[in-house]
């Protein structure tokens, strides 16, 4: 660090040394509470700050609507005294570090109004010293050109009165922590708007981390901003690569799954990706097309992104097609079919239907006539075509009340012994089963 820290950021580091800073996360949502939980586990008090007035006072009764979060955990924080969730627009108490974790949702364009909002809260009650770290995923410069200039409106400057910068969330949804990752022992990237700004941001997130060293610093805020959008436009395309081969495979005869066991054992320069009914969530769909809407405003090109989200787009009409196919073939066809569909999710073992291409599969055989149930214990219900849908218990099911079982998103547990004994065809469209199984099953 070559900057010299401003006197109010010395206080705020002497602060975050005490533990005597406090903590705000503004959205409460699959970043924010779980990054809300991290600071007050670290011994900060923390507020938590969300337009919903509902959810805010379930999290204050120690119920968690996120499954990264367990009840435990949130009680346990909120004894303590450590916690509280705010249901306001106005940030009440004032913190001395606010985190934006609010959404940014991709239309035709960039929404950021969350972004503008949260930022305005802010501004509200700036004052010297505090330290802002927006979190929400968006095109390289909002940082610069939409946060920076809401929070200098009334005079203070970044830098010199107050510390702004970038870290993009890093979180799996699906994994609980099983897999060994989780928000504190994630490395982060941390990008300010000078250098000192970086300096004193790294130290306040590094703070409720497990390890300082963890934070990983970067030149500037746009860096840290694209490099969130590398990280998924990677996946976009290399998701739009395998299921784009999975159609070339099926064509030749060649099971695609086979070819992926077979290219795995390089143990160098591969990484292996599977086909599915398309990426959904809020990450791999719409983050990469922030870095598209970048190119396009600045006259460049993005062919490759602009591909790989169309590809991905089209694998849920391909999954219908197989299916299609598959019954045609059975002399069965798909009208008055009762079809069982397993997993709702955008993915495996989430209770998050945003953009979920399995909701589009069952949405294209219903309107082909089928009659359409779905089994997923972590979603309740779905819509589909203005209708409500309600889960299906996989475990009691009848497997004689169903001509198809199709496996769209394979959670853990996955058990169809029933149906495969009972001779129900089952298309496989996430893999769940293994290869060597015969009888009806066919495999995307």
């Amino acid at each position: 660090m070559t900057d010299t820290l401003a006197p109010a950021a010395d206080v705020m580091l002497s602060m975050l040394r005490s533990k005597t800073l406090v903590v705000g996360v503004i959205g409460l949502g699959y970043t924010g509470l779980p990054l809300a939980m991290a600071a007050a586990q670290s011994g900060f008090v923390t507020y938590g700050y969300d337009l919903d007035g509902e959810l805010c006072g379930e999290l204050n009764r120690g119920i968690s609507h996120i499954a990264d979060v367990a009840g435990e955990e949130l009680q346990a924080m909120r004894a303590a005294g450590r916690f509280t969730a705010v249901a306001a627009h106005r940030l009440t108490p004032v913190p001395d570090v606010v985190f934006l974790c609010v959404p940014t949702p991709f239309g035709q364009t960039p929404d950021l109004s969350f972004v503008r909002s949260a930022a305005q809260a802010v501004a509200d009650v700036l004052r010297p010293g505090m330290v802002v770290i927006a979190q929400s995923t968006s095109y390289p410069g909002t940082t610069t050109e939409i946060i920076q200039p809401l929070l200098e409106a009334r005079g203070l400057r970044a830098g010199t009165d107050f510390t702004l910068a970038f870290s993009p969330e890093r979180i799996d949804p699906a994994s609980h922590g099983q897999n060994g990752w989780t928000i504190r022992n994630t490395p982060r990237i941390i990008g300010g708007v000078t250098e000192s700004d970086t300096a004193v941001a790294a130290a306040v997130l590094g703070a409720v981390l497990d390890d300082p060293a963890l934070v990983h610093p970067v030149r500037s805020p746009a860096v840290a901003e694209f490099a969130k959008l590398l990280e998924n436009s990677y996946r976009l395309v290399n998701i739009a690569l395998i299921n784009e081969l999975t159609v070339l495979a099926h064509q030749l005869g060649i099971s695609i799954r086979e070819v992926i066991d077979a290219a795995s054992t390089k143990p160098y320069g591969f990484q292996a990706f599977y086909p599915g009914v398309g990426p959904g969530g809020a990450c791999i769909p719409e983050d990469p097309l922030y870095l598209a809407w970048k190119a396009h405003a600045i006259e460049s090109r993005t062919p490759l992104i602009d591909l790989a989200a169309a590809g991905n787009q089209d694998m849920a009409r391909y999954v219908f097609v197989r299916i299609l196919e598959m019954m045609s073939r059975a002399g069965r066809g798909l009208a008055g079919r009762r079809v069982l569909c397993v997993g709702a999710g955008y993915k495996p073992d989430v209770a998050d239907t945003r953009h979920s291409r399995a909701l589009r599969v069952m949405e294209l055989l219903a309107g082909a006539g089928a009659e359409v149930e779905f089994a997923d214990p972590l979603i309740g219900a779905v819509t589909l075509a203005g209708n409500e849908h309600k889960s299906v218990a996989l475990a009691t099911a009848d497997p004689a009340d169903y001509d198809l079982v199709a496996v769209l998103v394979a959670g853990q547990g996955l058990d169809l012994g029933a149906f495969i004994a009972a001779g129900v065809p089952i298309f496989d469209a996430a893999h769940a089963l293994p290869p060597a199984l015969a009888g009806a099953i066919e495999q995307l």
